[in-house]
Parts: structure tokens; sequence; C-alpha cells
């Protein structure tokens, strides 16, 4: 349901000019959600919006993805050394390629994202601890994301 909710809000402002959290969440119960102002606030801070002016009047925009916002080591890292990535529960399994782990798990921490709360690595698998099991799935498809991204340089 909040990957879902999350999507439909990065919908929301890339269409329409919202000016703040009330908007947004009329336009999201609009659209068929029920949210709270603090679900809304909470969405905005792990969306990472930011207000922009636009026409001498302030709205919400994503700012620029994930992947721009990384350093390209730690990027060229998560490409050449992720294999698989599993989940059990709220725990992300990331499997590497030999002697990777460290590397790759010290890239995940760079990224900075709050379901991830942490990280253990041992030679070819790291445990990620997430926040939550849907968190979790999240994560998994953000890095997914990221991982098969190769570049075509």
């Amino acid at each position: 349901m909040k990957l879902e909710r999350h999507k439909r809000i990065i919908d929301i402002i890339n269409n329409e000019d919202v000016e703040t959290q009330e908007e947004l969440a009329l336009k999201l119960e609009q659209a068929g959600y029920n949210v709270t102002q603090a679900t809304v606030s909470r969405d905005i801070r792990e969306l990472k919006l930011s207000k922009v002016v636009v026409g001498g009047k302030q709205k919400y925009a994503l700012m620029q993805q994930e992947e721009s916002d990384l350093n390209e080591k730690y990027l060229r890292i998560l490409r050449d050394g992720v294999i698989g990535l599993d989940m059990a529960q709220n725990i992300l399994v990331v499997k590497t390629v030999a002697g990777m782990a460290m590397a790759v798990a010290a890239a995940i921490d760079a990224l900075e994202w709050y379901e991830i709360a942490g990280c253990i690595a041992g030679d070819d698998t790291i445990m990620c601890a997430v926040r939550t099991v849907d968190d979790t799935m999240s994560v998994m498809e953000r890095l997914n994301k990221m991982v098969k991204s190769k570049s075509t340089k």
C-alpha cells in the first residue's frame, strides 16, 4: 500500500502544483487513499520531496533520483558486486561476488535510506536490517533497479 501511495504522490506532484501537505492529503483522498497529515508528512520525508519556487509560487518537487546522488564509485561497486537479493521478513539478504560484501555494504550504507537500519557483511553475504517487511520489498525493488541498470558506456 505504501509503495502504491508513494507512486501516486510522485504522479500527483509531477502533474499538478501542490503547495501544502493538506492539499496533497486531499488529492490522495480523492485518489482513494485514506491518509492522515502525519502519514503525508512521513511520505514527504521518505520520498525526499522539497519545495521549489515556480512562477512565484511554491510547490513540492521530487529532487534528483537516488542514482544521481550516489557517488559513481559506490554505484559501480553495487553493479559489479551484487549477485542477488532475497528477503526473510524484514531482513534483506544480499549475495555478492566473493570478497565484495564489505564494499557492497559500504555502498548500501552510503545510500542513507531511512528504511535500512544497518548492514552486517561477511565475505559474500550481507544481512541488512530493514525497518518493516513492506520497506524490505521496496528496498529490494530499488536496489534491483540500480544493479540492473548497467552502464552502456
